[in-house]
């Protein structure tokens, strides 16, 4: 069913960081690629696994024996979420570039010289750093490059994957452009040379539904406060694969997956969090199945918030001296969009915004490749402006009307 701006407003009450105001105004938080704000539900869940049961898993008393639930519940919700074949698919971390890192490493114990690596300049950072670490292993590390309206360059892209690419990883949505990438297509060319697939969903998932089998993609990588939880890190894993590789572990360690990557003791009462923000989700959809009513949130919010970004693109088109870098109003794409201010830079215009209690963000955003290959690393990068389910179209217009304020004031 279609999330409507009523439901937008009837969610805001659930939100208590949205009570905050800047210089008597209410804040709109527009800074929803950085990390959303989480509903009370969310920090009660957390509350409660400190107040209940904090302590470790594995043991024979009662509340160790709950916390072990309360993670198992955990990877059951993320499962639902993704759409992954069991709750053993999922595993847990401190964040996803943490995760990369870790399957980087095996990988190098894996991968022989010669072998090669296909990344994009479309990435964060986090799903690039990484697997560039394996040159010093001797594999060769080629980059897909992007055009200059912000999408990803599919003709380099097939001439740079070749029968020696062992994998490739590749983001759902950019962080920077709300840019979404053929997938399908870049699944069928890597598979057609036997290459895995990595899949950053990070900025993806908090905005559009995943479905990691229809997708087929070999490990997926996502973090929970981008879709109103607390700051912990989601590596799917196809089944059978994370078995293969050596990991980075203590012998103590449990080694089948997922714990087999899950390095230390994990924060339960986050986990309890992560659990309850898929639930929040969950509850807004229609379905027989937690999974079903999942896929009917995210399907609605893809649409409501496809429309704000429409309603800022079309108020943006108004204003003079102003770029809009990426896509567009294009279907399908996250609804994130980026602009340069001719004689401003970003800072100075995130910097006036705040001051009208409006929260964007300004500068690189870890997907430094994309301000690299668009020429804008020495303008200060781009504003950036996203959106979640708690923010509405009169947000939007506080937003336009602070920029329209801005461009009046250029030198």
């Amino acid at each position: 069913m279609p999330f409507r701006l009523e439901d937008a407003q009837r969610a805001r009450a659930d939100f208590p960081a949205l009570a905050r105001k800047e210089n008597g105004q209410p804040v709109a938080f527009l800074d929803g690629p950085g990390g959303t704000q989480v509903p009370q539900a969310v920090i009660d869940a957390m509350t409660d696994g400190y107040s209940r049961c904090n302590v470790n898993a594995g043991g024979a008393f009662a509340s160790s024996q709950e916390v072990g639930l309360e993670v198992e519940a955990a990877r059951s919700a993320m499962a639902d979420f993704l759409g992954a074949e069991s709750p053993a698919c999922i595993a847990f971390g401190a964040n996803m570039t943490s995760f990369n890192f870790a399957l980087a490493r095996a990988f190098s114990r894996r991968f022989k010289a010669g072998d090669e690596v296909l990344i994009t300049r479309l990435d964060h950072e986090a799903n690039r750093g990484p697997w560039q670490t394996l040159a010093a292993h001797g594999v060769t590390v080629k980059e897909a490059a992007i055009t200059a309206a912000g999408t990803l360059d599919m003709d380099d892209f097939r001439a740079k994957l070749t029968p020696r690419t062992r994998l490739v990883a590749v983001t759902l949505a950019s962080n920077a452009l709300g840019t979404v990438p053929d997938i399908a297509e870049i699944r069928a060319l890597s598979r057609a040379v036997g290459a895995l697939l990595v899949c950053d969903a990070v900025h993806f998932a908090a905005h559009l539904p995943v479905d990691v089998q229809a997708l087929d993609c070999d490990f997926l990588l996502c973090s929970a406060y981008k879709f109103h939880g607390p700051h912990v890190g989601v590596l799917y894993s196809k089944p059978g694969l994370l078995d293969q590789l050596d990991t980075d572990r203590l012998r103590a360690q449990y080694s089948a997956a997922p714990y087999r990557i899950e390095t230390g003791t994990p924060n339960h009462p986050a986990l309890m969090g992560v659990r309850a923000a898929v639930d929040y989700l969950a509850g807004w959809g229609h379905g027989d199945s937690r999974r079903a009513r999942l896929t009917d949130t995210m399907q609605g919010l893809a649409v409501y918030e496809h429309g704000l970004a429409q309603r800022y693109l079309a108020g943006l088109a108004a204003l003079p001296g102003i770029t809009v870098w990426g896509p567009g109003d294009v279907e399908p794409r996250a609804p994130t969009v980026s602009i340069t201010i001719d004689g401003v830079s970003a800072l100075d215009a995130a910097t006036r915004l705040a001051a009208r209690g409006i929260q964007v963000w300004h500068g690189h955003f870890y997907a430094m490749a994309v301000m690299e290959s668009l020429n804008l690393t020495e303008r200060g990068g781009l504003l950036r402006t996203g959106v979640s389910l708690y923010n509405t179209p009169a947000e939007i217009d506080r937003l336009l009307e602070g920029l329209a304020e801005i461009t009046r004031a250029r030198p």
